[in-house]
Formats: structure tokens, sequence, C-alpha cells
């Protein structure tokens, strides 16, 4: 069954005759239009795409059936006459729109209702397509790394390896970055989510990157850490190590049918057992695809379901004010029975000087 048909079948259930998708990013999963300023209108009869006219002859070239329509006014008032002439009572339209955008929806003949993750509930799964896009970035990333890992020594500074890594995407083939690159050393690496600064790499320090590729507009996520050697290390190395127990067990639990929260338990039961346990606040995982963060949510709360074709992430860390910390991030094809491990870059504690 394709895309489209899909969303079509799942409209009744929702209560709705048709549905506005404004998210420009379901709206590439539905038509492959790329361009940025676009609505899909969608019912059993109609299959419309309204845009402007920097972007008619692209959307003629990227999309197959639908009707392209340049909408000569604003994209909203097009959109709510459309649906008034093909019949459509009650109009769905993404929860995720701006108060602005929804306020231009308020017009007569049309009653309005929202729904919410209609199309992200397709996107969690992947056909083959587009593993074959999320595995391209992952190549990218991977490759841009390895030209970049020589300078993590002491003496670099955090802002001069990410600029590498960066140069390294672009050429490697990424045409944007899925997110700003972190690169975090000693103190600022118990920052989950720390920016590059000008702090240099020194002995004893925990060094955490993460970063992603993009291939087709898919992308890719992973991090690794490393330890630089010197003075007083131990803790450092035992904190390492539970990360990784916690990564390997939450890979270990992946299985379809089993809720993703308890795939998030597998990994923080383990860092709870060794003492850490206030010291991982974040949620195991999250999906990855036109979005670098996207559902499946991996988190406590987790009660979704994992389905084979789910892409999600797996990244326990610990995080020491003071001390460090230590994150390490794979991705994820569900299977029925286990998962596969799309990231390869290897990750036991490598000691670097």
């Amino acid at each position: 069954m394709n895309r489209l048909q899909a969303l079509i079948d799942a409209l009744n259930s929702r209560g709705v005759d048709g549905i506005l998708v404004s998210d420009i990013r379901n709206i590439r999963y539905l038509s492959d239009f790329r361009g940025t300023h676009a609505c899909l209108l969608i019912s059993s009869r109609e299959r419309l795409l309204f845009t402007d006219s920097r972007y008619i002859e692209q959307a003629g070239k990227e999309t197959r059936g639908f009707e392209i329509v340049l909408a000569k006014e604003d994209l909203s008032r097009s959109v709510l006459k459309r649906a008034a002439a093909a019949g459509i009572r009650v109009l769905g339209f993404e929860s995720s729109v701006t108060y602005v955008f929804y306020r231009s929806l308020l017009r007569k003949g049309v009653r309005l209702k929202a729904v919410s993750n209609l199309v992200e509930d397709m996107r969690k799964v992947k056909d083959r397509a587009e593993l074959e896009l999320i595995q391209k970035a992952i190549v990218r990333a991977e490759k841009a790394f390895t030209g970049v890992k020589p300078y993590i020594r002491q003496g670099a500074s955090e802002r001069r390896i990410a600029g590498l890594l960066e140069e390294g995407l672009k050429k490697s083939g990424c045409r944007v970055l899925p997110f700003d690159i972190i690169v975090a050393s000693g103190p600022n690496s118990s920052m989950p989510h720390a920016d590059p600064t000008d702090n240099r790499i020194k002995a004893g320090d925990l060094v955490v990157i993460d970063w992603g590729g993009e291939a087709g507009g898919y992308f890719s996520d992973m991090t690794r850490t490393f330890l630089i050697n010197g003075k007083g290390i131990e803790k450092k190395k035992e904190m390492y190590e539970t990360v990784l127990s916690a990564n390997i067990r939450a890979l270990e639990s992946v299985r379809e049918g089993i809720p993703v929260g308890m795939v998030d338990k597998a990994a923080r039961d383990v860092i709870k057992k060794a003492g850490y346990d206030d010291f991982f606040g974040h949620g195991t995982g999250h999906g990855v695809g036109l979005e670098i963060h996207e559902l499946p949510r991996v988190s406590r709360v987790g009660r979704e379901s994992i389905r084979p074709g789910m892409v999600f992430t797996i990244e326990p860390g610990i995080y020491i004010p003071g001390v460090g910390g230590v994150r390490i991030e794979d991705m994820i094809v569900a299977g029925r029975t286990g998962c596969t491990i799309l990231t390869s870059i290897p990750k036991t504690l490598e000691i670097l000087h």
C-alpha cells in the first residue's frame, strides 16, 4: 500500500473528510516535493499540491500523482476554496501549525479539526529506499569522522575539531548538517548539548563528539566518547564501561512488540546498578529520518510497541558536573527478533594521547 492510500484510509478514523498537510517534511514524505513553501490537500477525491510561482516548475518535476495548483493568494485561502468545492465538510489540519496559520484557516464553509501525528506515525517505519538513504548518511558521517579522528589530541580546541568535522561532512556529500556538531571536552563534556568552545583538550579529559550526516534529505546521528591519557582517569574509565554496558544491554533488548520504554529501562537499570542513576537524565533514544529527532521516542515513559523497520538511536550517558560526561550513541533498525546496528565506528574505550 502506498503512502497516500495509507493516509486516505486513516482519515475516517480521525473523523475528517480530508487533510491539509503543511509540515514541509510531511509534504516531502508524501509527494517528494523538496521546496520550502507548499501545502497538500488530500482526500478520497483530491490530491493537490499548492505552492507559489517560485516553485511551480520544481513541483511539476518532483511530484507524481498530484495536481499542482498555483496559489495566487495566500495558501490557506486557496486550500479552503478547493476543499469547499470538493465537498469536504470536516478538514483536518496538523496540530503543529502556528497560531497565525491556524487563524488564517478560520473561514466559513469548512469545519476544521486538529489531528496529531497522522503522517508522523507513518514515518516511524522506514521502507527500503529510506533505509538506503539513512545508511548513506551514516557512511558519509563515518567517513568524515575517520578523517578528523587523528586531530583529537591534547592541545586541540573543541572548535577546531568541530570545524574540521563540518568540512569533512560537506566534502563527503552532505548538503546540510542535521544539527550543530557537539565537541565537548573536560568539564564541558558533562553538558549533553554543549557548544564547541576554544577550550583545549587536556590530559585526563573525556571528549564527547556528537555528529551526523545527510543523504537525500535523510539524516544520521551518532556519538563517540574518548579519554585522553593522564592522571586520575580510573573513575572516568569506570563511567565509560558502565555506559558501554548500558548501550549493549539496550541493543540486546530490542525486538518486535516490546514497548520502547523497556529499551530505556534496559539501559537505565545498568546505570542505576552502578550508582550513576542521578547522572542520566535524558531518554535512551529517538527516531531519525527526515528529522534528526522524530518518532518513536525511547524514554522511560514510552509505551509504544516496537515494529520492524523502525529506526532509532540508542544513546545512554553519564554526566557528572566537574568531572565530565560519557555518551555512546548508535543507530539501529528494529527487526522481528532483534535489531541491526547501522553505525560501525568501534565503541570500545580508546585512550588517546
